[in-house]
């Protein structure tokens, strides 16, 4: 298992998603996305059950989407960055590794 993760979730497809802590400091940074700070919960539903696109330039590299009411000023959505790839397992044994790189909100109409 890899260490320093807040917390795991599976996507409606199945696969296995994590968030660092490292990665939810750089997402809440004043300079980066502050207003994510009391969106967590919202976070972990839009890996759950968001839409996905896969990025065109980056195979591994997919977009989840997902509406929310009462967000920061007038944004709509929380959308997450995450990669797909593999490492491995404690027993070093391959094994996913798929992780959350930022998250943010954005207004889409």
């Amino acid at each position: 298992m890899i260490t320093g993760r807040r917390w795991t979730v599976r996507d409606r497809y199945g696969n296995e998603i994590y968030l660092t802590q490292e990665r939810w400091e750089h997402i809440i940074e004043d300079v980066n996305h502050p207003e994510m700070e009391e969106c967590e919960e919202q976070l972990k539903e839009t890996i759950r059950t968001g839409n996905r696109k896969q990025d065109s330039l980056n195979p591994r590299k997919y977009r989840y989407l997902k509406a929310f009411d009462r967000l920061a000023e007038d944004n709509t959505h929380i959308m997450a960055i995450v990669l797909f790839g593999f490492g491995l397992d404690d027993r070093g044994k391959p094994a996913f590794n798929n992780f959350i790189t930022t998250a943010f909100q954005k207004e889409i109409g």
